[in-house]
């Protein structure tokens, strides 16, 4: 009867939870949906668009972080859904604003919001899933942004060609509205809350010395694993950044290759990390129930250092092998390829950074090692480009192939290193 409970409730957390991130994702991107039509009514320049979205990936970046700390306090589920709520209110009065400074002042807002999705499901899905499954979740959670990522520029163009970019986005706000109240109701922090045992409990009942999970802060942050994870998690998410961002233009700039070629390169991209998510979910977890989680070395480190050395030997072939005579083919099997081995270790860090924290600091784990990714994203940008201008993109691949290299060589040396976070609890007799 128990087992069919734990069913039932996971099954609807779940759903609730991919529906209300596709939402939020949707949400995050729908002014860089609507741009043409919206250029259309107001004259925007590029500074002006570029004010805008940063202005949304700074309050983005920013309230992650706080997100993830908060979620280790309070309510995941009031989290999730206040912040949904607040997504859906900005777009709907983002529909109702002519100027770019308001746009901008909404758009911060808007990544205020936008922060506050994703950790309160990490922890959700830690208290509901064993740790043998929860990889394979995380990784189908994350599919969600792929799906609002490919669906939602078809669905936004098609409704604002049918009805205007104000009415899109009133549509979506309201949408965002309603369905933060379904998920307040259908979402349940964990399993206790509903009457059944959690599973961290359950888990532990028997373990000596295992009754409490639960370290001080001191002791958490003073995890050399914490920390290996951010900067590791760091330089992949920045290569990663680099090669999507500017991947299409050395394509163009150095290889000669067509802008049809380069948009059709990312989309292999993106189809490749979509598989590396759910391969990398679901290969980890097969070796966590084989191996069990151990406090030194962790059974998901081969999966990831196999997939980033997969992104320096596709990066290498991206940069050394292909010219303006090269078939189309190969160009965008090193995409799906680059995407695959990419998307993979970018779901393993947060999957990691969470089951490895105590229980009461797992929020605040994948919150410090999200904020190095993002510095990791950043990094990418204006320096990644400075480099490209002084000595040309092909260094400045060269220099991302070769940092990415000495990562995963760094962390395959340290592979077997105290990976439990925070005090282990002393065996009683």
């Amino acid at each position: 009867m128990a087992k069919a409970e734990y069913g039932y409730y996971r099954s609807t957390i779940f759903l609730a939870m991919f529906f209300g991130y596709t939402l939020y994702y949707f949400n995050r991107k729908t002014f860089s949906f609507v741009m043409p039509s919206l250029m259309q009514e107001i004259k925007l320049d590029k500074d002006d668009l570029g004010m805008i979205t940063s202005s949304q990936a700074l309050a983005y970046a920013i309230s992650k972080f706080i997100s993830g700390v908060l979620s280790d306090q309070i309510s995941a589920r009031w989290l999730f859904s206040i912040g949904l709520f607040m997504v859906g209110g900005i777009n709907v009065i983002f529909s109702w604003s002519s100027t770019v400074a308001v746009f901008s002042g909404l758009w911060f807002l808007n990544g205020l919001g936008q922060g506050l999705g994703w950790p309160p499901c990490g922890r959700v899905l830690r208290k509901w899933f064993e740790p043998s499954q929860f990889g394979t979740w995380w990784a189908i959670l994350s599919c969600s942004m792929n799906l609002a990522g490919s669906l939602g520029p078809i669905i936004a163009t098609l409704m604002a060609q049918s009805y205007s970019w104000r009415t899109t986005l009133s549509i979506s706000g309201l949408t965002c509205l309603v369905v933060s109240f379904v998920c307040l109701l259908l979402i349940k922090n964990e399993p206790k809350d509903v009457g059944l045992p959690n599973i961290e409990a359950s888990a532990n009942k028997g373990k000596a010395g295992s009754s409490s999970d639960e370290s001080t802060l001191k002791d958490f942050l003073l995890s050399p694993y914490l920390w290996l994870l951010s900067v590791s998690y760091l330089v992949v998410f920045g290569v990663k950044t680099a090669l999507t961002d500017w991947g299409q233009l050395f394509l163009i700039q150095d290889k000669g290759q067509s802008p049809l070629m380069g948009s059709s390169y990312m989309s292999a991209l993106e189809v490749g990390g979509l598989l590396g998510s759910l391969a990398a979910g679901y290969f980890s977890d097969k070796a966590v129930a084989k191996q069990g989680i151990r406090s030194h070395g962790n059974p998901r480190h081969v999966i990831l250092l196999c997939m980033m050395a997969g992104m320096c030997v596709s990066m290498y072939l991206f940069r050394a092998t292909i010219t303006a005579d090269s078939p189309k083919l190969w160009i965008l099997t090193l995409g799906a390829a680059f995407g695959f081995s990419s998307y993979g270790p970018i779901a393993l860090f947060g999957v990691i950074a969470n089951e490895s924290a105590p229980s009461n600091y797992c929020g605040t784990s994948h919150a410090i090692v999200a904020l190095m990714a993002n510095i990791g994203g950043f990094l990418s940008g204006l320096p990644f480009s400075t480099i490209a201008k002084h000595h040309g993109w092909e260094m400045a691949f060269w220099v991302a192939e070769l940092t990415c290299a000495v990562t995963t060589v760094g962390l395959f040396l340290l592979r077997n290193i105290r990976t439990k976070m925070g005090q282990i609890p002393k065996k009683t007799d």
